[in-house]
């Protein structure tokens, strides 16, 4: 066990990232496909072949799944998945070829460096041969990797208040039973560590050493919209080896959702398109309530994995520069 997702069997791992545009992509390949389910609880989604997993439609495997950044421009990315993914033979056969399936979301990093560079079509295959080709070391990259480059949290003091934001990953054994999560951090509010309920990280204070609270920011002025870059949207995935259907796994994607009510606060605001995709090999028979309620506390542990490895970079700080800033005050 490595502690990432990709300790699920099946699922592998590619990253990609251009620094000069501070964004990138990641995508999560279902090797032999994966029965999969949706969730969508941000108020501003940016997301492609959502419709497709409603439990109500015809297709229920997926072939990958997509994460980027660049906004809705960054959705290209996925073409590129696709490319990769026909070339390999992995597809719906839909008699005349096949049709990769490739559900995928998108966070707004934009404003961060240059809002002309966004993942494209080359960028989502590059990130397919990453995840062909990678080793143990770069399976388990966090930080300021894929769609977490240009990742930032803690928006609603305004820009020179956010902190740097990233990708995490996190994993849990039950028996045989796997579970895997991988999230790409981006949001408007803070991040508290469960165990204490204090900001770990998030909108900084006018000395930067410390945290007001993304809350009490918005509090003090009720009917005002907050006046901020909409710059948000955490966005993930979590596989298991367990076997379920299309409608179990939207609820486990539903159930998922509470590590991000964890770990995020505020969360699914309008200004977030927070999005999580469910993903099951079925190898395993398993229940889908502890299915459910153990994603959630392996999707929390790659928020917090997520915010920790996070560096600081493009001007803005990250959690181990504010950490050792706040241990210097006391």
């Amino acid at each position: 066990m490595k502690n990432s997702i990709t300790d699920v069997p099946g699922i592998r791992v590619g990253h990609i990232e251009n620094l000069e545009g501070a964004t990138g992509c990641t995508v999560i390949l279902c090797e032999d496909g994966a029965i999969a389910g949706v969730d969508v609880r941000g108020g501003a989604p940016g997301v492609r072949e959502i419709a497709t997993l409603d439990p109500v439609n015809f297709v229920d495997t997926v072939h990958a799944i997509y994460l980027g950044g660049g906004s809705a421009y960054g959705l290209d990315g996925a073409s590129g998945v696709m490319q990769y993914l026909e070339e390999q033979g992995k597809g719906l056969d839909v008699g005349v070829g096949i049709v990769p399936i490739v559900p995928g979301a998108v966070l707004f990093d934009l404003p961060v460096k240059r809002h002309d560079i966004r993942p494209d079509k080359a960028m989502g295959y590059a990130a397919c041969l990453d995840a062909a080709g990678t080793d143990y070391e770069s399976e388990i990259r966090m930080g300021n990797v894929g769609a977490g480059t240009g990742a930032t949290i803690g928006k609603p003091a305004g820009p020179a208040y956010i902190m740097k934001g990233g990708l995490g990953t996190a994993s849990r054994k039950l028996g045989d039973l796997i579970i895997g999560a991988i999230v790409a951090v981006n949001c408007f509010g803070d991040i508290i560590d469960p165990s204490t309920g204090k900001i770990i990280a998030g909108a900084l204070n006018e000395s930067k050493d410390g945290f007001p609270g993304s809350l009490n920011v918005i509090s003090k002025t009720p009917a005002e919209e907050p006046s901020v870059l909409k710059s948000n949207t955490t966005i993930g995935a979590i596989a298991t080896n367990g076997k379920f259907t299309k409608p179990q796994m939207t609820k486990i994607a539903q159930m998922a959702h509470d590590g991000f009510a964890r770990t995020i606060n505020p969360i699914h605001t309008m200004y977030d398109g927070d999005t999580i995709f469910a993903l099951s090999t079925g190898e395993v028979t398993a229940d889908v309530t502890t299915l459910g309620a153990v994603a959630a506390e392996v999707m929390a542990e790659a928020v917090l994995n997520g915010i920790k490895a996070a560096e600081s970079a493009f001007g803005i700080p990250g959690y181990k520069e504010i950490k050792e800033k706040i241990k210097e005050k006391k």
